[in-house]
């Protein structure tokens, strides 16, 4: 077992080290392709050195993790599916509203949940919501592309079309799988 540590007044120091490297590699990456987010050119940013970098985050893809923080999983404790899928729309669109050049420079498996997206599939055909002939693995690809960055961003227009009237189309096409 791990030695636990207590920093006391010290979290304060090490909660906006991690901060700083955070808004730095944001901004790294909301400029162009993640690629160009070094570890170093993102430490250079901080003001922090590379170890820093390194052992707050593991590695540059526990980095890249951090910036994209998964959109709230779909509640499955509600009585309707079908409402669940509304709001994990929703969701997913308020997620990529939020920062959309840094989702957009972000690989697409940083971004991706497919797991939500099978539990929500399940969810729907064990209610007997799906439309005849639908599979549970159509569901889960139809749910995945109407959650994804790259659909989100083609209706948003960088703005032009506000996140809840990309969420009202996506859950009109969503009728699509649905019984």
């Amino acid at each position: 077992m791990g030695r636990r540590y207590r920093l006391g007044r010290r979290q304060t120091s090490v909660d906006l080290t991690t901060s700083s490297i955070l808004a730095a590699a944001r901004e790294l990456v909301a400029q162009g392709p993640a690629s160009q987010a070094s570890v170093g050119a993102v430490a250079r940013r901080a003001g922090v050195s590379r170890i820093t970098v390194y052992n707050r985050f593991g590695s540059r893809a526990g980095l890249l993790q951090a910036l994209a923080p998964p959109h709230e999983r779909p509640d499955l404790g509600e009585s309707d599916p079908r409402e669940a899928l509304r709001r994990h729309i929703q969701s997913a669109c308020a997620t990529w509203a939020g920062n959309p050049a840094l989702y957009r420079h972000l690989p697409h498996a940083q971004i991706d949940d497919p797991e939500a997206n099978r539990t929500l599939a399940e969810s729907l055909a064990a209610a007997d919501a799906l439309r005849p002939g639908c599979s549970i693995k159509e569901a889960e690809d139809v749910v995945g592309a109407l959650t994804s960055f790259a659909v989100f961003d083609r209706l948003h227009k960088d703005g032009r079309r506000p996140a809840a009237a990309v969420g009202e189309i996506l859950i009109g096409l969503a009728s699509a799988i649905l019984a």
